[in-house]
């Protein structure tokens, strides 16, 4: 036990004596996550927090043009255009300014799109008239060719975007033809029935709607995977792996200078160096995530970014945190035993990390990555600690649900220190 307890004065000592060191572990990571959260708002932000100019051009003067453009700006994503410097926006200016990146989107609504769809509406009402026994008596058009709404886009939009768009004004164009038709199918009803109470007759095709329900015990009703949310965890776990560099440096000097030789010298058991070693480092490292934590949840709101939405089980976490330091440490201490040099030690360990850590969902989601790419990542142990952190904070589940990554980074920290102590024995023998 004294052993245990002097190895980690021991480490604490040595850590305070290099203040710069101390810092570096403790602010850069708050600087890091800081600037990257800042940099990663734009793209993290859903299209409904984003509004976009829309140039239209309404060629067509009729229900059609006027109900699009009354949809697009009753949304908050959109705001419509059709007039530049105070003119009427052509079809060939907007084209020209779509292209040119002076806008995003343009919709060019042509002539006579409203009529071809009454007369579709007619059509259709007159073939359901004549089966019943009804007169067909809507006039119909004899126009064959098909009209359609233009969209331009700018030739940088990204293909989810155009996905979006195409989405929301294929919803507008459905609307319109089915108010159209439900009008027409009422016109023709009351021609028929001259029943009072026809003259209130509702016509709904819409009978089965959509709600949106909680999957988990959260009062809230969306924790929404912004920025922040992604960044604070994901970068101190990155910061946590990056102990590496202190626990190799500090061994590979123990080695050098004889430390090492003398405290295996001291009767007793290496494994209480060797667990003195890691509750340090491990604490040192659920230090370092609760400071991260802090940030996402009072500095980051300052900066104008989202707050850290928590999970409701802090044990889960604290478990997590714990599952995260030890496989930090872990590799740490095996960098340290197989690399002779500083130098060796500390640049494969920072390359490393980085690796793992672009693979393993840190630097971007992971489910956007490509699939081969995904299988990689899942490998990763950043990636088993980021899952769980997610799991807890945007699914809110609790300590039962994370001990799959939990028991992933356990069982990976206990494979490095085998690895750790087979080398060292042979290096003694």
């Amino acid at each position: 036990m004294l052993r245990l307890l002097a190895t980690i004065r021991k480490e604490w000592l040595l850590l305070l004596r290099d203040r710069t060191g101390l810092t570096l572990l403790f602010a850069m990571p708050v600087v890091l996550i800081t600037v990257m959260a800042l940099i990663e708002d734009a793209p993290f932000r859903d299209y409904q927090e984003l509004k976009f100019d829309i140039l239209t051009v309404d060629n067509d003067g009729g229900r059609l043009g006027k109900y699009i453009k009354e949809g697009l700006g009753q949304t908050s994503q959109f705001r419509v255009i059709d007039s530049v410097h105070g003119a009427p926006v052509t079809e060939q200016q907007a084209r020209a300014l779509v292209n040119e990146g002076n806008y995003q989107i343009c919709i060019i609504i042509p002539k006579g799109a409203t009529g071809a769809i009454v007369s579709n509406a007619n059509r259709i009402v007159n073939d359901i008239s004549r089966r019943m026994g009804m007169p067909d008596v809507l006039p119909v058009g004899n126009r064959k060719d098909s009209l359609h709404v233009t969209v331009y886009f700018d030739p940088a939009s990204k293909k989810a975007f155009k996905s979006a768009i195409h989405q929301a004004l294929d919803n507008f164009l459905t609307q319109v033809e089915t108010d159209m038709l439900l009008e027409r199918i009422k016109k023709q009803l009351k021609r028929k029935d001259v029943a009072e109470e026809n003259d209130s007759m509702n016509i709904q095709l819409k009978a089965v709607g959509l709600k949106e329900q909680l999957t988990g015990p959260s009062e809230e009703l969306d924790v929404i995977s912004n920025s922040v949310q992604h960044n604070v965890p994901a970068w101190s776990i990155f910061a946590m792996f990056f102990i590496v560099i202190p626990i190799a440096g500090n061994m590979i000097r123990e080695r050098e200078d004889g430390s090492m030789l003398r405290m295996k010298l001291i009767p007793g058991s290496y494994l209480a160096i060797l667990a003195g070693k890691m509750l340090f480092f491990v604490g040192v490292c659920v230090v370092q995530f609760y400071l991260m934590m802090q940030v996402g949840i009072y500095l980051l709101p300052l900066l104008g970014l989202p707050q850290l939405t928590l999970g409701q089980s802090f044990l889960a976490a604290f478990v997590v945190a714990v599952g995260i330091g030890l496989a930090a440490t872990s590799y740490g201490i095996l960098v340290g035993t197989v690399f002779k040099t500083p130098n060796q030690a500390l640049n494969f360990g920072a390359i490393s990390i980085v690796i793992l850590s672009a693979i393993g969902g840190i630097w971007i989601p992971l489910e956007i990555m490509p699939p081969h790419m995904q299988l990689i990542g899942h490998l990763s142990p950043l990636s088993w600690g980021l899952d769980a952190i997610n799991d807890i904070y945007l699914r809110n589940v609790g300590v039962s649900h994370i001990w799959g990554d939990v028991g992933k980074l356990v069982v990976f920290a206990t494979v490095l220190l085998c690895i750790a102590a087979t080398i060292e024995k042979r290096r003694l023998s």
